[in-house]
């Protein structure tokens, strides 16, 4: 297949890529440098005055929307977070323009989304039948973000949406900032330790995508393992892994203060099943905790 990719430099992006490649697919990354062509891999301008995306991409036969600024980047102060949701809208609307343009359309648009789009919980279980829908910052983000994706049904592109758990890799995501602790041996739970974390190992991420394409899944997907986990047993699997110790927990409100709004990253969880995927027949590659973070850290 072709599979056209935004986003695709990034932490998500260079895995999907990789995956990609070894199935034999051709990859047009979308990225602001000028076109060019490396291996299996052609880059395309866009996000440019000067680029027409467009003339590059006819029969393209699916589309996988990574882009948009980095919540990970710095506090949550007024800016950033505009910076953020601004950056989704406008990748979407171009993703969508570009489409439209296409004398043969993609079949596909699988566009990123994140279970933050689901209120904090310490008790519920979310499925993708779930309907609440949170009330902060992310979870209004990932819902717009989701309903503009979803405009693309009217070019008759079937529209999936992988709603994204804490992704951990080895030098990007979450996962360095909260081994960094341990690796100083001062690490611990954070908060009370029993707020979920809904994980997945970023290869698990990348099949997911793929397997989004290949079979006929539409509307929101789950992308987590299906073992969410208390952070206070994450962080003694983490500490073992790493051959730390596991110390007392680490005040919410020290994280708040020096992280902001942001803290609620890690302060807050859900509880998420993969329901969708796990009914389709995916099979994830590392569904246990101490398994994928021996593999990162191997």
């Amino acid at each position: 297949m072709k599979i056209a990719i935004t986003g695709g430099t990034g932490f998500v992006g260079r895995e999907v890529t990789k995956l990609l490649i070894e199935k034999g697919h051709d990859v047009f990354i979308l990225s602001r440098s000028v076109n060019k062509q490396t291996n299996k891999v052609t880059y395309i301008k866009w996000l440019t005055e000067d680029a027409a995306p467009e003339k590059e991409l006819n029969g393209i036969d699916a589309f996988i929307n990574l882009a948009g600024e980095s919540i990970n980047n710095g506090r949550w102060t007024t800016t950033q977070k505009q910076k953020i949701y601004d950056s989704r809208m406008q990748a979407t609307e171009e993703v969508l323009r570009i489409m439209e343009a296409l004398t043969d359309k993609p079949k596909v648009l699988v566009n990123a989304s994140a279970i933050g789009i689901y209120p904090a919980s310490n008790e519920k279980i979310y499925t993708e039948q779930s309907l609440e829908v949170g009330t902060d910052f992310l979870a209004k983000t990932v819902h717009d973000w989701e309903q503009k994706a979803k405009l693309a049904e009217s070019l008759d592109v079937r529209v999936a949406y992988g709603r994204f758990g804490i992704i951990l890799g080895k030098s990007d995501g979450a996962l360095p900032l909260m081994a960094l602790p341990y690796k100083m041996f001062v690490g611990g739970s954070i908060g009370s330790g029993q707020n979920w974390m809904s994980w997945i190992h970023v290869k698990d991420v990348a099949n997911a995508l793929l397997f989004a394409i290949e079979h006929e899944i539409h509307g929101p997907f789950n992308v987590t393992a299906p073992e969410p986990i208390i952070m206070k047993e994450f962080g003694k699997i983490l500490s073992a892994v790493l051959k730390r110790p596991h110390y007392f927990p680490v005040p919410a409100f020290l994280l708040k203060m020096a992280l902001g709004e942001k803290s609620q990253l890690v302060i807050e969880g859900q509880h998420v099943l993969p329901e969708v995927l796990l009914k389709n027949g995916f099979t994830f590659e590392f569904p246990h905790l101490p398994n994928a973070l021996t593999n990162i850290y191997q």
